[in-house]
């Protein structure tokens, strides 16, 4: 019987150690930064079955959207120019911007939704959205949806 998969995004502070430093050891060995699956935990401090048992169950936020539709939900200060700065943003690490549907500002606020293909980017998306939350104006920015 094949089981049901289910994902959540969780914020890294929260997570146990051990899904920080299985994805340290995919890091060491994705950068070539260690050769081997053994010298990589020996350095991070885990075993190779932790490494194992978790390396499929974790992964970077980035790594799951590469190809795919991210939709994100953004609060914007009703200011002349902000739009198209964060529109910029996205264009600037290389995302194709899908849709964008904006409402009318209300109590000077406005939310925008903006749906992203990610194939083409040239960073990860959390380097993205930091870029987008720099932005002097920027209230919140939230994934909604991942396709």
């Amino acid at each position: 019987m094949k089981e049901d998969k289910n994902f959540y995004i969780v914020d890294k502070s929260v997570l146990p150690e051990i899904f920080l430093k299985v994805m340290e050891v995919k890091k060491l060995l994705e950068s070539k930064k260690e050769k081997t699956v053994q010298d990589a935990v020996s350095r991070v401090g885990i075993s190779r079955s932790a490494f194992y048992k978790y390396r499929d169950a974790v992964y970077p936020l980035y790594e799951n959207t590469r190809g795919r539709t991210v939709t994100l939900a953004v609060n914007l200060d009703h200011t002349p120019g902000l739009l198209s700065a964060t529109l910029n943003s996205i264009a600037e690490e290389g995302a194709n911007i899908l849709t964008i549907n904006q409402n009318i500002p209300i109590n000077g606020v406005a939310n925008v939704t903006i749906t992203i293909e990610t194939n083409e980017m040239k960073g990860e998306l959390a380097q993205l959205m930091k870029k987008i939350e720099m932005l002097n104006g920027v209230q919140s920015l939230k994934i909604i949806a991942r396709e």
